[in-house]
């Protein structure tokens, strides 16, 4: 009966220890061997342009230039106009293009995709119909062009593209009409220059044109932003309101305002000549169409009025890029009277230096997966490294992200200041893009993100399509320094989605990357250069400089992004940048404190061994250290190559171990399946909360909680760094006294007897038998903590 329950145990336990190895492996990283034509090595500093990352795909294409000859073909009064479109059906899929009103001669020059594989028909049919309104018949079918699936010829790049034809167009009977119609039909890959820009049959949302425009695949490229600083310097002669009636007026201070971004100098006491020297920063975007206005306000809070202000167009600011301060100018200042019609009165003249800061690399990006480190200006711009390229191969395993069971999923790829967006294929939970994009780069110790949307324009219509909101199905992060020069890497990466219900895996997404460079000589270089451009260094900014600056270009390519056609919404844009990054979450707390315990194992692995050495539980172990211990004594010269040479062998040794795989999101390193709901929704929880009562007072106390622990923390550190400054502060008399009759004891000593000796002898007493040793903490230990520290004088 035992062995039978011990059996039963045992079974149990090795379910348990499969479902967890199960359950560890749907998270991991797994390699794939798709078929790709890959295998090409770069040389030179030509960029790659085949599609060889990617599995090949085949698509129908028909372009529909336009139309001539198209008379008498509506009810309309005119009989030399009509409202044509064309239907491009093939089977069960049909395009259509644009309605062009009131011609007799439109000009469509639009394209079509059909995927070789979704192909359901053998002919491809090319109808022109004339829109008719208020049409209960509905609109009138103006002629016809077929053509046979099969005899479509084939065309890949470099080949030049197919030249259009007139076709002369058939009624339903095949009688042949005088109305023609120029198009072109062949069969392509998606290497052909069209295919960004056609119409997909795999991607079609429906007849409506707008929301077409929401699946094509497009390449971004965000602003050039550059920091600019307004150092304001002083005031003069202002014309200052009486402050007698109220005494809220007692204060001036400077307002600058950059499109919707107002900054504040600090509040100075009334004066009519003030004197600020303050530095405001805010993030321009070329081509600096937005003028900086400079005012000078008198009041507190929100309740202050304008003494003047003056307009400064950014297109006639000084650039620098070094740290030399620019020119100083005065401006003057006009104030506008309550009668537009009259002439602004002068209002006193501001003293400010004005630069846009070009030698900065303008952050706006999470610090840890900058894509990007050059400066602002092109004339500090260096040579690019090499190449990396990305082909989006297909995604599969995807969780409905809709009511009706259906994902429209597409990915967008950011590297650098190239944002690229595959097209969007609609209803499907493994969709395959096989689109393939290159960047040029110039650091190695950079980072690319690729995060996977759920498109949810296509089901609404007008300003509904625009509010729609895109979910976010998975991100993928790889650093470029992880990766072998000119190695593919073919893996399926992990969806995972972390929200306030949990982590929850949205499926995976198959990628390749490679990672080129003409001369590893140059990629060796960059490890030696400084991180981040000079002026980081010699003028640097701080922390909340840096955060506050963040967050303005992330607000600015965020807008530049959603006028794109078509637009990068917001929350795909802030995802991509990780706006959020700096947000308080107790699960990234707990990672961090054991990333950090992490990198201390292996000082407690050796303190641990340096108290059973020094403690004789292994005598053998603790000759041997003591042997050692002799030989470095006496010859000292050996320590030093002794070590490197021991990290030699250590790095030799963890070669055949390497990791031979990029880095990806990690379950465990993030702490996302051990944090409970609470704990993510207080980290999801918006500014200011969403939450009232109870629940926020829960939060609260915790938050405190954590808080007076990491208080404890530092005033113990602090106190420890106090005691040691007090040995010599007198603060004790009687312990300094004793601590400066202990060195002068210790100089004499350490004069007379060699320092070898003087280590021996330490060493041997650290490595004494225990017989020799005492159970109470030592002397020194005992007179240090006996020492004042501040934390007497703390309230």
């Amino acid at each position: 009966m035992a062995n039978q329950n011990k059996n039963q145990n045992q079974n149990q336990s090795q379910k348990e220890n499969q479902k967890q190895n199960k359950k560890q492996d749907d998270f991991s990283l797994k390699e794939t061997t798709p078929n790709i034509s890959a295998g090409r090595v770069i040389s030179g500093d030509r960029l790659p342009t085949t599609f060889d990352l990617v599995e090949k795909m085949h698509f129908l294409f028909a372009r529909v230039v336009k139309a001539k000859d198209l008379l008498q073909c509506s009810d309309s009064d005119s009989d030399d106009t009509c409202n044509p479109y064309v239907e491009v059906k093939l089977g069960t899929s049909m395009g259509t293009t644009r309605c062009m009103e009131k011609t007799s001669s439109p000009e469509w020059n639009q394209v079509f995709a059909f995927a070789k594989d979704r192909i359901q028909g053998s002919v491809i049919e090319i109808v022109v119909m004339d829109k008719v309104a208020d049409s209960e018949s509905g609109d009138e079918f103006m002629g016809r062009v077929v053509f046979g699936v099969s005899d479509a010829p084939m065309r890949v790049p470099p080949d030049s593209p197919l030249a259009p034809q007139w076709y002369r167009l058939e009624d339903k009977n095949g009688m042949k009409l005088q109305r023609e119609l120029m198009v072109s039909v062949w069969m392509g890959t998606q290497a052909d220059e069209a295919f960004p820009d056609a119409w997909h049959s795999d991607a079609a949302a429906g007849k409506n044109d707008e929301r077409v425009a929401y699946t094509s695949s497009k390449v971004y490229i965000s602003p050039r932003l550059w920091y600019l600083r307004v150092n304001v310097i002083q005031g003069q002669d202002l014309l200052l309101k009486n402050n007698n009636k109220s005494g809220g007026n007692t204060e001036i201070f400077i307002q600058a305002v950059l499109g919707n971004l107002a900054l504040r100098s600090r509040p100075l006491n009334i004066s009519p000549n003030p004197i600020w020297n303050e530095d405001l920063m805010f993030v321009a975007a070329e081509p600096f169409d937005e003028p900086l206005l400079i005012s000078i306000e008198q009041g507190i809070n929100n309740k202050h009025e304008s003494l003047g202000n003056c307009v400064v167009p950014l297109k006639e600011v000084e650039k620098r890029i070094d740290a030399r301060p620019p020119a100083s100018m005065w401006y003057n200042l006009e104030k506008k009277p309550k009668d537009e019609e009259e002439e602004a009165k002068f209002a006193g003249r501001l003293n400010v230096r004005i630069s846009l800061d070009g030698g900065y690399h303008v952050l706006d990006e999470a610090t840890h997966y900058t894509s990007d480190l050059r400066p602002s200006s092109k004339y500090l711009s260096i040579p690019g490294i090499g190449v990396l390229e990305l082909g989006i191969l297909n995604a599969v395993g995807l969780s409905p992200m809709k009511k009706e069971n259906r994902t429209d999923a597409y990915c967008v790829a950011k590297y650098g200041p190239k944002w690229v967006r595959t097209r969007t294929i609609v209803d499907s939970l493994g969709p395959n893009w096989n689109e393939q994009y290159t960047w040029e780069v110039y650091d190695p110790c950079t980072v690319i993100t690729i995060v996977v949307f759920d498109n949810a324009h296509l089901q609404k219509e007008g300003k509904n399509a625009e509010t729609a909101v895109d979910k976010r199905i998975g991100k993928v992060r790889i650093r470029l320094s992880t990766l072998e020069t000119n190695r593919i890497y073919t893996h399926f990466y992990p969806l995972i989605n972390l929200h306030a219900q949990g982590a929850t895996k949205m499926g995976e997404i198959q990628l390749a990357v490679r990672f080129s460079c003409p001369s590893l000589l140059n990629v060796l270089q960059t490890y030696a250069r400084p991180l981040l451009p000079r002026m980081h260094y010699i003028s640097p900014l701080s922390i909340f400089q840096v955060d506050s600056l963040r967050n303005q270009a992330a607000a600015i390519i965020t807008l530049r992004l959603r006028r794109a056609e078509p637009p990068l919404s917001k929350e795909v844009v802030e995802f991509m940048l990780d706006v959020r990054a700096n947000v308080w979450s107790i699960r990234r707390g707990r990672a961090q404190f054991y990333r950090i315990v992490g990198l201390l194992n292996g000082l407690i692995f050796v303190s641990k061994k340096f108290h059973e050495i020094r403690s004789w539980k292994n005598s053998v172990w603790t000759t041997i250290s003591y042997l050692i211990f002799l030989i470095v004594i006496l010859y000292p010269r050996v320590v030093l190559p002794s070590i490197f040479f021991l990290l030699l062998l250590v790095g030799i040794w963890r070669y055949r171990t390497r990791p031979r795989y990029p880095s990806h999101m990690d379950m465990k390193l993030s702490h996302a399946d051990t944090a409970t709901t609470e704990e993510l929704e207080e980290e999801f929880d918006p500014f200011p909360t969403k939450f009232s009562g109870d629940n926020l007072k829960k939060r609260y106390d915790r938050l405190r909680g954590i808080s007076g622990r990491v208080l404890a923390v530092m005033g113990d550190l602090a106190t420890q760094g106090e005691r040691v400054q007090s040995l010599l502060s007198w603060r004790d008399p009687r312990a300094t006294t004793l601590f400066v009759i202990f060195c002068l004891v210790a100089a004499i000593v350490t004069y007379l007897i060699p320092f070898r000796l003087l280590i021996f002898i330490f060493a041997s007493y650290l490595l004494r038998p225990p017989m020799f040793r005492f159970d109470m903490p030592a002397v020194p230990q005992n007179f240090l903590r006996r020492m004042p520290a501040k934390s007497d004088g703390m309230l």
